[in-house]
């Protein structure tokens, strides 16, 4: 197969793994505040559980995005994820208490650290032109799975059998689902998923050049044969004799200033741009360290109202899980269209 095609399947993978990630986070949305009520949790337990689920990323993040990078393997790292995925989501169809409701969403949030090792692979792969593309690309992709997972609702919710000793109903259900569908992407990571290098042929054509270039430059004007005859010759006027080649001379027989000879070498070095590099000065920097906060306040606001929204919505207006379903969606929708016509708008400008 060629590299292309598998370039493509896995940009196919990875998009569906994405996709996924959105409609994890957004499934039990409408169902989990009913859910935690049936279980006699308090109401903390909500914000307790919705939080587990991101905070866990927030930890294992940098674990995966650190074995993508020394290994420069990420096929790995998502199949040991989505194993957390799995066992997380089969722990929320089980149930059985608050407890286990919110150690579910805690170890399903572990595979979400996978997706710093995708961004380290996408960032491998991809060149500075396209990358941009590439990342939203695949943002894009789970925003469609947040749009799409509270919509499956409106079919989940009409659960309502046995699967051996456990209950499948509309609390339980977006627990199987979701492991379902994990199931499915291992297989399809399996088959579809390659660890595609960067490629390096352009590097080592250009270190070829320059090494033939300094083969040139050391072979002598005049062969050895060149040599003889000259020497024959060398009675004849303006004949030059060639003699034996000089030696080659030391470090220690240069000259140079002081006697500083490591000074002098260590000075190369300094002028490599990534010596003096510092990742703390670089996300200091003013603008980085506004868009950070700006992109924190809009998550912050965004999740504040996810969590509130189906207590609120049950108190004042007694909805149920369809009508928080059929909620979700629309904002999810309005949200969508409303960011598309900014990126329109900013790219006619």
């Amino acid at each position: 197969m060629d590299s292309q095609r598998k370039k493509k399947r896995t940009g196919f993978t990875i998009g569906l793994l994405f996709l996924s990630g959105g409609i994890e986070y957004a499934v039990i949305l409408p169902t989990i505040w009913a859910y935690l009520q049936k279980l006699n949790a308090e109401p903390y337990y909500l914000g307790l559980a919705l939080s587990a689920f991101s905070f866990a990323g927030l930890i294992t993040g940098p674990f995966f995005g650190y074995w993508s990078d020394r290994t420069h393997r990420t096929k790995g790292s998502i199949m040991f994820a989505n194993l957390f995925q799995i066992a997380g989501n089969f722990m929320y169809f089980v149930g059985g208490s608050k407890w286990m409701l919110l150690s579910s969403r805690l170890v399903a949030g572990v595979g979400t650290g996978a997706g710093a090792s995708i961004f380290g692979y996408l960032t491998r792969s991809t060149t500075s032109q396209e990358r941009s593309k590439v990342f939203a690309a695949v943002m894009a992709c789970r925003q469609v799975g947040l749009l799409i997972g509270p919509a499956c609702n409106l079919f989940l919710r009409l659960c309502n059998f046995h699967l051996g000793p456990f209950v499948v109903n509309k609390f339980t259900s977006p627990g199987l689902f979701m492991c379902l569908v994990w199931i499915l992407l291992q297989i399809i990571v399996m088959v579809m998923y390659y660890d595609i290098q960067p490629p390096t042929h352009t590097a080592r054509s250009v270190s070829a050049v320059q090494w033939d270039a300094l083969e040139d430059e050391q072979k002598p004007l005049i062969g050895h044969e060149g040599r003889q005859g000259a020497a024959t010759e060398g009675s004849c006027y303006g004949s030059t004799l060639v003699g034996p080649p000089q030696p080659s001379l030391g470090d220690e027989c240069r000259y140079v200033p002081n006697g500083h000879l490591a000074d002098e070498e260590s000075a190369g070095e300094d002028k490599n741009p990534f010596h003096q590099f510092s990742s703390v000065k670089e996300y200091l920097r003013e603008e980085v360290v506004v868009l950070l906060t700006a992109q924190f306040i809009t998550l912050f606001n965004q999740t504040a109202l996810e969590t509130m929204v189906t207590p609120i919505t049950q108190k004042y207006l007694n909805f149920g899980e369809l009508e928080n379903s059929i909620m979700y969606f629309l904002c999810g929708v309005e949200v969508r269209v409303k960011r598309g016509d900014t990126v329109t708008e900013q790219g006619v400008c």
